[in-house]
């Protein structure tokens, strides 16, 4: 059994599979609540989010009937930052090759970059490596050579915010297996191999951030989190339609799109006013007008991530955007005009079990946590509050990722 937890600012999700037989790995759980006592990913309130993961695993412990006692835990929030770096060694034992150990070590070295007393190395992700003076090496692993460079990704997070999320899912009864990068789990469950090599940005656009990762070469080389997601939207709809941010939401799941002008003006519906106003009719066409006008700003602010990253001319696969942003009808349409690449909904593939539940693009993550939970090797404790988890995590990811041998 492998479990996985999506704690967003939203939704709480806890996934459960069974692995092995037929299929490899069936969801035979889920548990899926509001969240409460989250903002923008980062627990505002422990108690309150405490409660909902304790809510959402005894659902998902109901459904599976499995008791969980260990999980992976999705990690995101503007609190992260990220950075890439460069690492070199000499080769120890030059006669039998390079060795684990030197990968190891070469790995330390890229992942001892400066941070402050309030940041947490969480990720050191291999982009490529070079022998001697041979660039481009996708594992060097039994290679002959004196010198081992490596050029990685590092992932830093909040200790404070890390700290906290850990804190409300011990609190629950469960022991984090790996705390893992949000973006990085819903690319593992929405990206083709094709689409990491040839060059892809993975948009997870969900309650109150946006993740960012892009893919060049079969590996990460960027990633980011905007503090702005689909409350944002919701917001603008109850301003603008004067409702309730309850009936907002219901009103931009039920009717919401992206392409005003692919909706009909005259095309309307009617939800209960505020107070004793009674029922009131709406035109869908406005509704769609002031989601699209929010949702083009969101696309905006992750065209000039893109351009920021420098790697906007390397992504021939384009954009893939997975989140419950991605579930609103015509924003693939919007994220072609407004990108300038092309652009598909992500969803999880190859899933089987209880699939009606997880199977739109809102599951990437808790989804993608699962398919990590079943690929890595063996369970591992979570380190102390406060200590590293550079190399725990690095070796992890190492055997994950396209090309590395862990």
């Amino acid at each position: 059994m492998v479990v996985g937890i999506d704690i967003g600012s939203s939704k709480i999700c806890v996934l459960v599979a069974e692995v092995g037989g037929e299929y490899g790995m069936r969801i035979v759980g889920v548990g899926l609540v509001p969240a409460r006592g989250m903002r923008k990913g980062v627990v505002v309130n422990v108690n309150e989010v405490t409660q909902s993961i304790m809510t959402a695993v005894s659902e998902a412990e109901r459904t599976s009937g499995y008791r969980i006692e260990r999980a992976y835990v999705g990690l995101s929030g503007a609190h992260t930052a990220s950075q890439n770096s460069h690492g070199m060694v000499a080769v120890s034992r030059r006669d039998d090759g390079i060795a684990l150990d030197d990968i190891d070590r070469v790995m330390d070295a890229a992942g001892a970059v400066n941070l402050s007393h309030n940041r947490e190395l969480l990720h050191v992700i291999p982009r490529r490596y070079t022998v001697d003076d041979q660039a481009g090496v996708r594992d060097p692993l039994g290679m002959h050579g004196f010198r081992l460079e490596m050029e990685a990704h590092v992932v830093t997070s909040s200790t404070t915010a890390l700290q906290n999320l850990v804190k409300c899912v011990v609190g629950a009864g469960v022991e984090a297996d790996e705390v893992a990068l949000s973006s990085l789990a819903a690319a593992h469950a929405v990206l083709d191999e094709s689409e990491r090599e040839m060059g892809a940005v993975l948009v997870d656009m969900g309650g109150g951030t946006t993740d960012i990762a892009i893919f060049i070469d079969g590996t990460v080389w960027h990633t980011s989190t905007l503090g702005i997601g689909g409350e944002y939207i919701t917001s603008d709809v109850a301003i603008g339609l004067r409702l309730t941010s309850e009936l907002a939401e219901s009103v931009k799941i039920e009717y919401g799109h992206a392409r005003a002008i692919q909706v009909a003006q005259d095309e309307r519906f009617t939800v209960k006013g505020i107070g004793d106003s009674g029922l009131q009719p709406i035109s869908r066409w406005k509704l769609a007008e002031i989601i699209e006008a929010r949702v083009e700003e969101m696309l905006g602010m992750v065209g000039q991530e893109i351009k920021r990253s420098g790697y906007d001319g390397l992504l021939p696969a384009g954009v893939v955007l997975c989140g419950g942003v991605a579930q609103l009808p015509g924003i693939e349409d919007l994220g072609r005009d407004v990108l300038g690449l092309p652009v598909r909904i992500g969803t999880p593939k190859g899933l089987v079990g209880l699939i009606d539940r997880v199977s739109g693009p809102a599951f990437a993550v808790p989804v993608g946590l699962v398919s990590w939970g079943v690929m890595a090797d063996g369970r591992r404790p979570l380190p102390k509050a406060g200590a590293s988890f550079g190399r725990r995590l690095a070796k992890w990811l190492r055997a994950l990722l396209p090309g590395q041998t862990g």
